[in-house]
Parts: C-alpha cells; sequence; structure tokens
C-alpha cells in the first residue's frame, strides 16, 4: 500500500463512521482546483481523523481539525452540520 492509500484509509473510514443512521451523502473526488476554491470560500470543514501517532510522524495540515476517528462518535457534536465536510 502506498504512502497516500495508507493516509487515506482512516479518512475513509470516518466518512462511512459519520454517514452512519443518515442519507447517504454524495461522494467526490475534488480535483485541487476544486478544493483550492472550496477552501478559500470558507464553506467547508475539513476533519482529520489520524491518530497522534500518525500526527507526529507524518505532521499536521494547517486549518483541518483532528478528531482522531476513536474519538470521532463521542466528538460528533465539534463537526459542523451547515458545512461541506472533506476528509482529507
Amino acid at each position: 500500500m502506498d504512502r497516500r492509500t495508507w493516509i487515506m484509509a482512516p479518512f475513509t473510514a470516518a466518512a462511512a463512521l459519520l454517514a452512519q443512521d443518515k442519507p447517504a451523502a454524495e461522494e467526490k473526488k475534488l480535483s485541487a482546483d476544486e478544493l483550492k476554491d472550496l477552501l478559500e470560500k470558507k464553506d467547508v470543514f475539513i476533519l482529520d481523523v489520524r491518530e497522534p501517532k500518525e500526527l507526529e510522524e507524518l505532521g499536521t495540515i494547517k486549518g483541518y481539525v483532528n478528531i482522531p476517528l476513536d474519538q470521532l462518535e463521542h466528538r460528533l457534536s465539534e463537526v459542523p452540520k451547515n458545512k461541506l465536510i472533506i476528509t482529507a
């Protein structure tokens, strides 16, 4: 498994967790330009579900909110309901 796949796996799992018992959210892959446009509009919430050890190894990303995957179910109140949620 390459590094990008390894990094994206927890985000895919988080998306599945967030979608439980709710209507399926539309899934779309974004181009770099599309993501840039969304970030400029500030209409998005970027959720980083990596664990602390992963943050130490790979670093953090400015503007992303980290909620480790094993804590997500108990911290859903921190995820806004009125914004597009991007897991990256």
